[in-house]
């Protein structure tokens, strides 16, 4: 008899949990790819202020990476094309070269990344970007994956 008054609780228990935490699940499965930015199937974000573009790795990157330890930066100055490495990446699993998803001149490098590394699985999105380049071909961008089509990509790929 207990079982039976325990059940439908349990189940209401359940029920009202998931309703409650919805909306902080919805917000952590949507932080894991923003949807104004663009994306490389290298992993890479970039974010568009003017004539600029903000670089970083993904969430998806920083997770499967693990606890990053370095980072290795571009000097500024340095002319950069679509595709090249502008630096790595390591953690506690490995080390991982960064591609840039557009060409460019760097104009500035998140230097705060060199004495605090693990900003970059803090909020890759965030305070975990690398480097801003001054676009030498702004239709580069447009090349590169959406929001939508780099989390097919994702679950495709099985990544």
């Amino acid at each position: 008899m207990a079982q039976q008054l325990l059940r439908p609780w349990a189940v209401r228990s359940a029920s009202a949990f998931r309703q409650t935490m919805a909306p902080f699940f919805q917000r952590f499965s949507t932080a894991t790819v923003v949807d104004n930015l663009r994306y490389s199937k290298s992993h890479e974000w970039t974010r568009l202020e003017g004539d600029t573009a903000v670089v970083g790795i993904t969430h998806h990157a920083q997770e499967a990476l693990g606890d990053v330890v370095f980072v290795d930066l571009p000097e500024v100055g340095k002319a950069i094309s679509q595709g090249d490495s502008f630096g790595s990446v390591e953690s506690v699993k490995a080390v991982s070269d960064v591609y840039s998803p557009v060409s460019g001149e760097v104009v500035e490098v998140n230097s705060e990344l060199t004495e605090s590394p693990g900003l970059v699985n803090k909020g890759p999105f965030e305070e975990g970007w690398m480097m801003k380049l001054k676009l030498k071909d702004p239709a580069e961008v447009q090349s590169l994956l959406t929001a939508e089509s780099y989390k097919q990509y994702i679950e495709e790929e099985g990544h």
